[in-house]
């Protein structure tokens, strides 16, 4: 039988893309445990259409 946990897969998103306006989306799949971070999470990642590291932010 599966375990039920607290961690969940989130979505990130490129902040600095959407502002570019090359097209495109740069996006990361990861999981969180929402019981230590129940806020949304911002990592810097990179961004290979913009050829650098940016943050990206957790999207619904």
């Amino acid at each position: 039988m599966a375990k039920k946990g607290n961690r969940i897969q989130v979505i990130l998103e490129c902040t600095e893309h959407k502002t570019s306006g090359m097209p495109g989306m740069s996006r990361y799949i990861t999981t969180k445990n929402k019981k230590n971070t129940p806020d949304r999470m911002e990592l810097k990642k990179y961004n290979p259409v913009l050829k650098k590291v940016t943050n990206h932010k957790e999207i619904k």
